[in-house]
């Protein structure tokens, strides 16, 4: 590592003596296509307006051909593209803008022209506009092919087409694409699977950013990019993530290039070799290499911003070490409680565990204060490098207008927390108001988040992990769940109703009616009149005949007479006299007592 950072010096006076690659500044054209007055869906306002913005800040940076249309039908779509293919032959940087309606249907994107009235899911192939046929239009340019769709808005024509194939998807804003030409960059105003926002006033957040980073002088068309993707998530309070697709090479392509006199030599910048050292150990990023940085620039403004990087890294390992512990701690507990351990050794091991979660809960905070410290500083010096590109910091940062050690967190944590609760309320585990309140109900929401999407966030507060997490799915992840008599389609629960014949069972399904069965009436029976058997059994029941039921039933005449033995026989039954008790000698029938009645 330490050679390397010695090898930039060298490296930036070879750069010197030879003379830098020059800025790009070969030919350059751009189309912009603007839809708002849909014939056969409501107009919209902005895209017009975001057009004509957009053709004014290409003119401005010196495009030599700037082709800007509005409201087009698909057949003039088609003709404009094809002429836009001629201009394209002996261009270097080729740029399509458009801003209107786009459709995702089944993994291909298509732009919708104002005449289109997409009645079914097939018409898309012939009243809209692929984005391949775009991309043909670009193809011809040499240096950069670079197109950029404002079209990722919630657009009504999928939600009327009617389906002629159950099975064919149509998806919520655009798809993911992955260019098949070198050289290509693809940018959607809102990541695949999601919807971007007109904002509030004339201009779309996306195109208010581009207007004002895509076309600066020198700027490498990917860190442009970054920036608007940072513009446009501030302004839309992180619920709009433009993002970009494909990829370029290892030289910067500016879409302007950087005027420089001929004659005037490039100022000497005595901190160029500390700047490069500086970003070559941001890109590896390790403990080592912020050490290694440090070793050789032990002061001055980098060496604060390295500082940073390396308390970012090291409350990162002390969370996930404390999480660890406390997982351990977890297990301990609930193994001792598990195989009986003694109460107070459990009572201990619950202590332990209480103690590894609050010191888990209190380095995630310090985790993440350091990371929005480390970010917030990065960002300020992008900032700085942005508005005075030739400019050096001064030694100190504090000289330069940072003061390293008291910048404030990039989100609250009130704002983090409501923007955990709006992606959790998107995908449909949390249905509460994002009021910044990290309560039960939140948890409950994270948990339910978890189950079903696999993952394992701590619940116990919000974290930036969790809001990447949850931001990442781009469709709805807990089920929705309806009442008896309800039964889910799409985001809403729709009453059940069963045909003629058919009735709601308890499985909330419509089941068929089951006829009742005729009751056949019993024939009357006529029951044996056993009066005449009725004294027999009466008897043997009162052991009559001296058996040993005779006995059981004595006793119990006997108890409830209050506690004396009964003597019973043919003539009948009567108590036993006192200070006699009978005993059983056998035998019993008509005539023949099987009970003696003794008496002493």
């Amino acid at each position: 590592m330490r050679n390397l950072l010695r090898l930039c010096p060298l490296l930036l006076a070879a750069a010197l003596l030879f003379g830098a690659a020059p800025a790009f500044a070969g030919k350059r054209v751009a189309l912009v296509i603007a839809n708002s007055a849909y014939q056969h869906a409501p107009s919209l306002v902005n895209p017009v307006n975001d057009g004509s913005v957009m053709a004014r800040t290409l003119k401005d940076a010196g495009f030599e051909i700037v082709d800007s249309r509005h409201d087009l039908s698909a057949l003039d779509t088609r003709r404009v593209l094809r002429e836009f293919a001629d201009a394209t032959r002996d261009a270097d940087i080729a740029v399509v803008y458009y801003a209107g309606h786009g459709i995702e249907v089944e993994g291909s994107n298509y732009l919708i022209p104002v005449d289109a009235k997409l009645e079914r899911d097939t018409d898309v192939f012939d009243e809209a506009l692929s984005l391949d046929r775009v991309l043909v239009a670009v193809e011809p340019a040499k240096q950069l092919r670079l197109v950029i769709l404002d079209a990722c808005r919630d657009n009504p024509f999928g939600k009327t087409m009617k389906r002629t194939v159950a099975s064919r998807g149509i998806g919520r804003g655009l798809a993911q694409v992955e260019p098949n030409s070198p050289n290509t960059l693809i940018a959607y105003s809102a990541k695949a699977g999601f919807t971007a926002q007109d904002g509030d006033g004339a201009n779309s957040p996306f195109t208010v950013a581009l207007s004002k980073h895509l076309t600066t002088p020198g700027l490498d068309v990917r860190r442009a990019f970054g920036f608007v993707r940072d513009d446009v998530l501030k302004s839309t309070g992180n619920k709009q993530e433009p993002f970009v697709y494909g990829s370029l090479g290892g030289e910067d392509v500016p879409l302007v290039p950087v005027k420089v006199a001929a004659a005037a030599a490039p100022a000497p910048n005595p901190q160029a070799d500390i700047r490069r050292d500086y970003e070559l150990a941001l890109q590896v990023g390790s403990r080592p290499a912020w050490e290694a940085f440090l070793a050789q620039h032990s002061d001055g403004f980098y060496a604060s911003l390295a500082r940073l990087q390396v308390e970012k890294i090291g409350a990162e390992q002390a969370h996930a070490a404390a999480t660890e512990k406390a997982k351990q701690a977890e297990a301990e507990r609930d193994r001792l409680a598990a195989v009986g351990a003694q109460k107070d050794t459990q009572a201990k091991a619950a202590a332990d565990a209480k103690a590894a979660e609050q010191a888990q809960l209190a380095a995630q905070k310090a985790k993440e204060q350091a990371q929005q410290q480390a970010a917030a500083a990065e960002q300020q010096r992008v900032n700085l490098a942005t508005a005075a590109p030739n400019a050096a910091p001064s030694s100190t940062a504090a000289s330069a207008g940072i003061n390293v050690a008291s910048l404030t967190p990039a989100t609250a944590p009130a704002d983090l927390s409501r923007s955990v609760q709006t992606e959790l309320g998107r995908v449909g585990c949390f249905s509460g108001q994002a009021d910044g309140n990290w309560n039960t109900s939140s948890q409950r929401s994270l948990s339910q988040f978890n189950r079903y999407a696999g993952t394992k966030l701590d619940v116990k507060m919000a974290s930036t992990d969790a809001l990447d997490t949850v931001k990442s799915k781009p469709s709805r992840v807990c089920p929705l769940a309806c009442e008896r008599g309800f039964k889910a389609e799409g985001d809403k629960c729709t009453r059940i109703v069963c045909g003629d014949g058919y009735a709601l069972n308890d499985d909330n399904e419509c089941e068929k009616k089951r006829a009742a069965k005729p009751t056949a009436s019993k024939p009357a029976t006529s029951r044996r009149d056993d009066s005449e058997d009725r004294p027999a059994r009466q008897r043997r029941q009162a052991g009559g005949y001296g058996g040993m039921g005779g006995i059981g039933a004595a006793a119990g005449a006997g108890r409830a007479a209050g506690g004396g033995q009964v003597f019973c026989n043919n003539g009948g039954c009567r108590p036993v006299n006192r200070g006699c008790h009978l005993e059983y000698r056998g035998g019993g029938g008509p005539g023949n007592d099987a009970n003696v009645e003794v008496c002493h």
